[in-house]
């Protein structure tokens, strides 16, 4: 062959078919399998990222892998018993800058005012704001953007902001409303209208359960803890 045509270097992200796997085993819905479900998500938005970057051959690996583990045998019986090697490997994912850390540049004298989300021009795309770091009124990390909801009935846009540092899977998030949010001239930090004590208030939702969007009374209770906020 001369060359790969550009339909067989795409990677084919979903003929791997992992939703339709997870809906048809009845064990991978289970709740001893929520975390199997989650890491096989998480190897599926790798090679997203992957596909994204052009890397269309590391993409099918990943894919290959993916593949692999739901044929193979259950992944709990999977990998090695070396719990020090285990622990070394898993503080990768470790944030290095966790919840509560003073690393901001508010206090510093030539710091620039912050931008009021809806003031902004241009606008943001929403890869600029998933992932974005989010602080406190007093400058404090208080976790990063999980996800963004957008085109609900009423209007409100939310970000999900995953608590305890930056996003580790499977920790609990609390829900933002957009509009209130302010963000840095560089547009790589987010501010709520809140000191990071008031934050510890907030109430916590799932990072994968969006019940809440359905719950009117509790959306109005959660967005009245950002109002008049300074």
């Amino acid at each position: 062959m001369l060359g790969v045509t550009p339909a067989m270097a795409d990677c084919q992200i979903a003929d791997a078919k992992l939703e339709e796997a997870i809906l048809q085993r009845p064990e991978l819905r289970g709740v001893a399998n929520r975390q199997t479900v989650r890491d096989l998500r998480n190897l599926r938005d790798a090679a997203i990222t992957l596909w994204s970057y052009g890397r269309y051959d590391d993409c099918e690996r990943l894919l290959g892998n993916i593949r692999e583990l739901l044929a193979g045998p259950p992944m709990d019986s999977l990998g090695g018993n070396d719990e020090d090697g285990a622990e070394k490997q898993m503080s990768a994912r470790e944030p290095k800058t966790q919840r509560g850390a003073v690393q901001g540049r508010r206090a510093d004298k030539d710091a620039k005012p912050l931008i009021n989300i809806d003031e902004l021009a241009p606008g943001l795309r929403a890869d600029q704001i998933i992932g974005a770091e989010v602080r406190s009124a007093d400058d404090k990390i208080v976790g990063e953007v999980r996800n963004v909801v957008f085109g609900t009935k009423d209007r409100r846009d939310y970000a999900i902001v995953a608590s305890g540092g930056f996003f580790t899977p499977g920790k609990d998030s609390i829900v933002v409303p957009i509009r209130y949010l302010k963000v840095s001239q560089e547009r790589d930090s987010f501010f709520l209208p809140m000191p990071e004590a008031k934050v510890k208030t907030v109430p916590h939702m799932p990072d994968q359960d969006y019940k809440w969007l359905s719950d009117e009374a509790w959306r109005t209770r959660n967005d009245a803890l950002f109002v008049g906020r300074p």
